[in-house]
């Protein structure tokens, strides 16, 4: 089959969460007849179960749609990507693929955090970006002061922002003609020689690794052999094809195409996301240029309950990084909870997310850590030493200094609700720096934060005392010096390192003694009393007891001397003694979750 590369368009949308990307993906899909409208589900393209439930997108999603246009016939190569500030990465590597993207903003909510920060994206990726107004059948939609804030943001002419419903379909058709108009085809090939740039990739347990390419000149099909640069090995191709709502083979994939090839490989690790594919026999020189490697920003301890299972979670995490590759891991041991890994994570619903898919799509059962960011600290003798994980920090007589690093936090909000954020970002050591007005109703305020005061709560805080309307967007900026120490937690006289905690000198004695009271209700009772303390070095800065369960020895005493009842208590108090020295605490998995509540939550 001929096909023009000029007839080819490929674009991501992209918009801040729960603006409606997936919505007009279905939209798009429907129009084109590339689905079926019976028995359709919503969010076509978010096939994850936890991305239905969430109401939310965690991958990215290639679809390919045919569209006719004053007779001629179009390809569009669509990506759907996540909105939420832990999956920018996911976003980026999608716009490698494109050369325009939708810029989805909800008439409704105007424009927000990630939206800025997305535009930003596209604006360095050299995209041509198309400003499209969602939720304009809604009656709280306020039409004319977004597209004001569209304008500020973009610098357009309004005439040029469409204006649509992706749930009732009003104004959809319209986005058609305006992609074919604005957004370039792929460019021409200056060679003929095979080069593709992997942009995501994945394990499926019946076909092997699938990896997902924008393939830049020449053509790759069944039966070749290529060839990788950041791994030093070829690979036969099993097979390639478009993405339509379900895979479909074809003959070849050609320069501006977007498809998928499955490789015959056996160590899925050695697939990285960015890398470059050439022809083993006619390879390109140097790689294309790929994305900037991922630093994870917060990092937690994942450890099967069953020990049996850890070269299972080594297994699933290795496949789970094919599919995530922000995702970083290494082994580590605790005395606490044995063998483990060490994980990085882009942020705190990153974890959380990486959690629930080990726990579902893997059946794992896992116990987390409470999460960390990376600390650098130098020495007396002028060692730096990086420390990601609280049981790792030297003692605090050989500490000199300790960075942490810090973000700048980008929340936008209604007016009414500068005071109850200041308050918030305050309590989180925070450093305000400006506010600014959009509207008349709509602010944007800027704050200088650690990075490890966000990791706990702060989102759910800054949504509940917003009612949902606040957003967030944040960027790492520097290290700064701190006051930090090391909080140990001892469960009758042991330190179980899997709960130690690197806090602020200011909030030690609040934060041991709270999570002492959280233990103290999670920790089962005893035949024996079970001390739980704070410690900071050999210093205790809080204390609870979980009481003894006392078994009642003299109940079978109808009256007689008291030395009887007296002898009997004796011999118990012995036994206790006895059962306390060789007595060991279990320590329930809810405990360990007990340090990840907010302080709502007690």
């Amino acid at each position: 089959m001929h096909r023009d590369v000029k007839k080819i368009r490929n674009f991501c949308i992209i918009a801040h969460i729960d603006h409606g990307k997936s919505t007009l993906a279905d939209r798009m899909l429907e129009i084109t007849g590339t689905i079926d409208t019976k028995g359709l589900d919503a969010q076509v393209l978010d096939d994850m179960d936890l991305e239905k439930e969430r109401g939310i997108t965690i991958k990215s999603h290639p679809i390919q749609m045919e569209v006719v246009n004053s007779n001629e016939n179009y390809i569009f190569n669509l990506i759907d990507t996540p909105g939420h500030v832990d999956f920018t990465y996911e976003v980026s590597r999608s716009m490698a693929a494109c050369e325009g993207a939708l810029l989805l903003i909800d008439a409704t909510q105007g424009v927000e955090a990630q939206t800025v920060s997305n535009t930003y994206l596209a604006i360095d990726s050299n995209l041509e970006i198309i400003p499209i107004l969602n939720k304009i059948d809604m009656p709280n939609s306020n039409i004319n002061e977004t597209k004001s804030q569209v304008k500020e943001l973009l610098g357009v002419d309004e005439n040029e922002i469409l204006a649509i419903s992706a749930k009732s379909g009003e104004g959809v058709k319209s986005i058609f003609s305006k992609i074919i108009e604005k957004i370039p085809s792929p460019s021409e090939p200056s060679t003929n020689k095979l080069s593709g740039l992997i942009f995501d990739s994945y394990f499926d347990q019946y076909r092997g690794v699938v990896i997902y390419v924008k393939i830049i000149s020449g053509e790759i099909k069944k039966g070749s052999i290529i060839k990788f640069f950041k791994y030093d090995n070829f690979c036969d191709v099993i097979d390639v094809g478009v993405l339509e709502l379900k895979k479909k083979s074809t003959k070849f994939l050609k320069s501006g195409d977007v498809g998928y090839v499955i490789l015959n490989i056996k160590d899925v690790s050695k697939i990285k996301v960015g890398d470059t594919i050439t022809d083993k026999s006619n390879p390109i020189s140097k790689p294309l240029s790929g994305y900037k490697p991922i630093k994870p920003m917060v990092f937690s301890g994942l450890y099967p309950v069953e020990s049996k299972d850890f070269e299972e979670l080594r297994v699933s995490l290795d496949k789970l990084k094919l599919n995530d590759s922000s995702l970083s891991y290494e082994p580590n041991t605790s005395l606490a909870l044995g063998f483990g890994f060490r994980c990085g994570f882009l942020g705190p619903l990153h974890m959380e997310i990486i959690q629930e898919r080990l726990e579902r799509e893997f059946n794992l059962n896992l116990i987390s850590t409470s999460p960390n960011v990376i600390y650098n600290i130098i020495l007396k003798n002028g060692e730096k030493v990086r420390v990601s994980n609280p049981s790792d920090m030297p003692e605090s007589q050989y500490i000199e200094s300790i960075y942490e690093p810090y973000i700048k936090a980008e929340i936008i909000t209604p007016k009414t609700y500068i005071g109850p954020l200041m308050n918030l970002c305050n309590s989180h050591r925070g450093i305000y720096l400006s506010t600014n007005y959009l509207s008349t109703e709509k602010v944007q305020m800027i704050f200088e934060l650690p990075l490890a005061e966000i990791i706990f709560e702060f989102f759910e805080s800054l949504k509940s005392i917003t009612k949902g309307y606040a957003s967030l967007d944040y960027e790492i900026i520097e290290e700064r010096i701190a006051k930090l120490l090391k909080l140990d937690m001892k469960v009758s006289g042991e330190i179980v390192d899997a709960l130690s905690i690197i806090v602020h000198f200011e909030h030690a004695y609040s934060q041991g003694s709270k999570l002492c009271k959280r233990l103290k209700k999670e920790i089962h009772r005893q035949q024996f009393e079970i001390p739980i303390q704070a410690v900071i070095g050999n210093k205790v800065i809080a204390r609870e007891t979980v009481k003894a369960v006392r078994k009642n020895v003299t109940a079978k005493c109808y009256g007689g001397d008291i030395s009887r009842k007296r002898k009997l208590l004796e011999k118990q108090k012995k036994g206790k003694k006895r059962m306390k020295q060789i007595g060991n605490v279990e320590i329930p998995q809810s405990a360990f979750l007990a340090i990840l509540k907010s302080d709502n939550d007690n």
